[in-house]
């Protein structure tokens, strides 16, 4: 990652509108990774992540920031919800868990990397084993004949080797793809069996393969498939013996080590103090477990120990009842930087519709060419859903830019259950058309609680 603070804004603009302070916090402490791989060894292990706490109302894009981040510094990513897990000693899940989560999905990162990298050398390998498949050895009239000259082996093998051949440009011109073919396929297998989940579930099943590792070994069954589906099936077995997968567990711990991020969302949820009855019974406890995870420890996983010294922790909360401060002061230490996003309005709105890569505009107007239909928004339609969710926000509960998803929803139904009988007819969405399907409900209250 060689990005400067200022290109990982610029990148993170693609897909998130506004919000500048926090894209800001995150690209520093992005740049700031960078450059602590960059000092000497003994400099590096006291150098720790400066730990981000985001404030703001659901659907300001929290979550997003953090994980269009991830992707952008191909770093391990897992997201939790904080109200999900219980002190030790309660039914739920731990905390620990989160790492644990992190390294599984760093090892299937890792795994997917190399696969990748050996595709080719698997494609090859699997072609090979469908060829003898499909040519069986010994197939050959002459080659079975117990008491055949030299010569006239020599001739059985390039007879052999001659429709070995003629049958490979046949699979490369797809001309066998129609073909059936059988070939034994280990099967996944299922546990016959359930645990009960506990606060120790995870720790359970780290070592349950080690202990039975019978019962979750998959049989063989043979199957009956096309060829491509054949060479797909065995291009993958030939990909998981080229990879050494100690080798990819050990450069998933490192990974996650150094460079993975988790985003604990709804941090505000277990704020506030023990009141030592009902629900909230251990939201102190899961702030007591949270602190030596956040502040640097060792967990242990079933790929192996990990510390999470260096992990960097993203929080977030609405923090409508709670207060940040309502957090233990020592979790609150462990959160130095904190941000605050805005609620959004009619002109976001406009923007989200319209500005990003992926923007919710071209995503429908996608689908429904994808039918034919060609569907177009005029620039004051655009307009008028941003006002019409803003005020339903406003009336509402203020679910920010996921008003938006579902203000379209109810304004394309009747195009989007007519599109396949439409195929090769363009509509045009204007400002009239959005109040003839919408404006009626909105000035409803009763209608918006229940249909936006």
């Amino acid at each position: 990652m060689t990005l400067t603070p200022r290109e990982i804004v610029t990148e993170l603009d693609k897909y998130v509108v506004g919000q500048a302070k926090a894209k800001r916090a995150m690209a520093i402490a992005l740049r700031n990774r960078y450059r602590r791989q960059r000092l000497s060894a003994d400099m590096a292990e006291d150098v720790a992540p400066k730990n981000i706490l985001m404030i703001g109302p659901t659907g300001v894009g929290k979550t997003e920031i953090a994980r269009r981040l991830a992707k952008l510094a191909q770093s391990p990513f897992v997201k939790v919800e904080a109200s999900k897990f219980t002190e030790v000693g309660y039914v739920g899940r731990d905390v620990e868990s989160m790492v644990r989560d992190l390294v599984e999905i760093a090892v299937k990162m890792l795994k997917e990397e190399k696969e990748a990298d050996v595709r080719e050398a698997a494609k090859r390998a699997a072609e090979e084993r469908l060829l003898d498949l499909l040519l069986p050895t010994g197939t050959a009239p002459d080659a079975a004949r117990g008491d055949a000259f030299a010569g006239d082996a020599e001739l059985a093998r390039d007879h052999a080797t001659s429709t070995r051949e003629k049958l490979r440009e046949q699979l490369h011109a797809g001309k066998l793809d129609a073909r059936m073919v059988e070939l034994d396929v280990r099967e996944r297998a299922t546990p016959s069996f359930e645990l009960v989940s506990g606060s120790s579930i995870e720790e359970i099943g780290m070592n349950l393969r080690d202990m039975l590792p019978g019962m979750f070994q998959g049989k063989n069954k043979r199957r009956k498939v096309t060829v491509p589906e054949a060479l797909e099936i065995l291009a993958g077995e030939e990909a998981q013996k080229l990879v050494d997968m100690d080798s990819v567990t050990k450069s998933a711990i490192a990974r996650v080590e150094e460079t993975g991020i988790i985003f604990i969302d709804e941090i505000d949820k277990i704020a506030g103090r023990d009141g030592g009855q009902g629900p909230d019974v251990s939201r102190g406890g899961v702030q007591r477990d949270l602190l030596p995870i956040v502040e640097g420890t060792t967990v242990n996983t079933k790929h192996g120990m990990v510390k999470t010294d260096h992990i960097l922790f993203v929080a977030a909360g609405a923090f409508h009842v709670a207060k940040p401060s309502d957090l233990i002061p020592e979790l609150q230490g462990r959160f130095p930087i904190r941000v605050e996003l805005e609620a959004l309005g009619k002109d976001d709105f406009v923007r989200i519709l319209t500005e990003p890569r992926n923007a919710l505009i071209k995503q429908y107007v996608a689908l429904m060419a994808t039918e034919g239909l060609t569907l177009t928004f005029a620039d004051d339609s655009i307009g008028r859903i941003a006002e019409l969710a803003a005020t339903v926000n406003e009336r509402m509960e203020n679910i920010g830019a996921r008003r938006l998803h579902t203000v379209m929803e109810r304004l394309l139904d009747e195009v989007s259950f007519h599109a396949s009988e439409l195929g090769g007819q363009s509509i045009t969405i204007d400002a009239a058309y959005v109040d003839r399907m919408l404006a009626d409900i909105v000035k409803s209250d009763d209608l918006s609680r229940y249909i936006l």
